[in-house]
């Protein structure tokens, strides 16, 4: 039985399209504009009343576990529920340990502090035919006579949880699929969670993030730290949220105070950036000459040059493993105005030393060479003295400029921040021209006047991440088809055997598991490494976890 109103004739025809076997009623609201749920199904209230019936919405996408799960549970009268998230919308429930359903809180009524004691109601319910005719049917009535036909059903049920005696249960989802779909981005995430296999892995790699929208992944992909910010430093910018808000940021100057306080530089030695990626295109963008780049590496450099002018060193070693001899070597002889070095490099975790890298910035000098190194996963490194950000190791080299970003060593990366630093004025100026006088929120000046006094809590995050990584790296050697890299970053880069793909893994751990990792296919030709982000221990045991049921296989 389906109620239908707006463009009812697309959707009958469409059924009608299909090849299916059970009989098909549809009753029509004919005054859909002017009428709410609570009358569709009141125009079907005669369903109810003969026979027990599952109710779904017409907007729901979801996995056939769910319904079958519902049927076959032994309890007559249920409303399907799930843990809220944020990217849920409309009526909650709070529940008791035993299933019964408290309280119905309809949208006007949402308190956030009560977030973590909700659970979304999916709309699916399955309705006995004796709770229908001697509970809801009556209640369904009398509610529509007295408030008019333009509310939800939902209202129904919230009134008959305030009687002892109701009948109706909350039963929990656990893990399975769904999606409510109510505009054109719901359309695209649920696109993406129920494509098939090799397509869902495809959808999730082009959003280049926004993984809050999909709460059950699991996001072994993009690079954090797992153990900073810590709650109190949270709690704070939790308690200036409205000022915050509500208020312009300081301009691009001002913010350069803040950023040369918390990093230990003059202040015309830095420059901030929405994300290191706003100063990495004005750098790329504006440079003449070749530049040299070393590859496997962090791609948003190359791809901001023409590829006439880039000269690329690929090591010859398996592993990709290279010194900072390999690349003077290389490049001693090659036409370059500047070279650049990721350091750690992503995705391998290739690590120079800060002196060998010193040595390098003196080599490329002499011949009139820039040296640009990222160090955006520098403070992973064993040795926590390996930043080249300081304002004697500039001043002495003038030709090197350092990117930086806060998003991945901090663990912040909704904030977007980045910086770039140099003693070159030149370059300072150019960055400070190109980017918006406005190109932070004041949600990120926010962080960046606060963040000093945190400054312990990150030493000791480090110390942690760092212990934690050993003990990953140990786990994943005794994965008996995946050899990790040495890495000095808060990832590991793994060569995979045994007959396993990089795509097939990664599609694997996807679609199976919710786990999402990176498939380096696209920048290792061999098509057999992957790119495997430090979580905290408990995620990282879970992937384990998972790795080693493969194994069995």
């Amino acid at each position: 039985m389906i109620v239908v109103g707006y463009k009812k004739d697309i959707l009958i025809e469409y059924i009608h399209s299909l090849e299916v076997r059970t009989p098909i009623e549809f009753i029509e609201n004919t005054i859909y504009d002017q009428t709410n749920n609570i009358y569709s199904l009141a125009l079907a209230k005669h369903v109810l009343l003969e026979s027990d019936t599952v109710l779904l919405e017409s907007d729901l996408i979801f996995e056939d576990s769910v319904l079958t799960d519902l049927i076959q549970d032994p309890r007559e009268t249920l409303a399907l529920v799930d843990r809220y998230e944020s990217w849920m919308d409309g009526t909650v429930v709070k529940i008791s340990d035993r299933d019964e359903i408290l309280d119905f809180v309809p949208g006007n009524k949402f308190v956030f502090e009560d977030i973590p004691r909700y659970y979304k109601t999916v709309n699916i319910y399955k309705f006995s035919r004796h709770f229908s005719a001697t509970q809801y049917v009556p209640f369904l009535e009398a509610y529509s006579t007295a408030l008019g036909n333009n509310e939800y059903y939902e209202q129904v049920l919230r009134v008959l949880t305030l009687l002892n005696n109701t009948s109706i249960r909350a039963k929990r989802l656990n893990g399975q699929k769904w999606y409510e779909i109510d505009d054109i981005q719901d359309l695209d995430i649920a696109s993406s969670i129920f494509s098939d296999r090799d397509d869902r892995l495809k959808k999730m790699q082009k959003r280049y993030g926004g993984y809050w929208r999909y709460p059950k992944i699991l996001d072994f992909c993009y690079l954090v730290n797992p153990y900073f910010p810590p709650q109190r430093l949270i709690a704070e910018m939790k308690a200036n949220f409205e000022k915050l808000l509500t208020e312009y940021p300081s301009g691009a100057a001002v913010n350069s105070l803040l950023a040369a306080k918390n990093f230990s530089v003059r202040k015309e030695q830095i420059v901030v950036g929405n994300g290191a990626a706003e100063l990495i295109k004005v750098l790329m963008e504006n440079r003449k000459g070749n530049i040299g780049f070393i590859r496997p590496s962090f791609e948003e450099y190359i791809h901001r040059v023409d590829t006439e002018d880039a000269v690329v060193y690929v090591p010859d070693h398996e592993d990709f493993i290279y010194g900072a001899e390999d690349v003077l070597e290389y490049f001693q002889d090659k036409d370059i105005a500047m070279l650049v070095l990721v350091n750690p490099d992503n995705p391998t975790g290739n690590f120079i030393s800060k002196v060998d890298v010193i040595k390098m910035a003196e080599n490329l000098n002499r011949r009139g060479i820039l040296l640009l190194v990222d160090e955006s996963f520098v403070d992973f490194a064993e040795d926590p003295q390996a930043s080249l950000i300081s304002e004697e190791i500039l001043d002495a080299n003038k030709n090197l400029i350092v990117i930086k970003s806060i998003s991945k060593s901090y663990g912040v990366p909704g904030l977007r921040l980045g910086i770039a630093v140099s003693s070159d004025e030149s370059i300072i100026r150019l960055l400070s021209e190109e980017v918006s006088i406005w190109n932070i929120n004041s949600f990120a000046e926010f962080y960046m006047q606060i963040e000093e006094k945190y400054k312990p809590d990150y030493e000791r995050a480090l110390i942690r991440f760092r212990e934690v990584r050993k003990r990953f790296v140990k786990e994943l050697k005794g994965i008996s088809f995946i050899t990790p890299l040495p890495s000095e970053a808060n990832y590991i880069m793994c060569r995979l055997t045994e007959g396993w793909s990089a795509t097939e893994l990664t599609v694997r751990l996807l679609v199976d598991h919710d786990i999402f990792i990176k498939d380096l296919s696209s920048k290792i030709p061999a098509g057999d490494c992957v790119r495997i982000a430090v979580r905290t221990e408990e995620d990282n045991e879970r992937l384990v976890s998972v790795l080693r049921s493969l194994e069995k296989e």
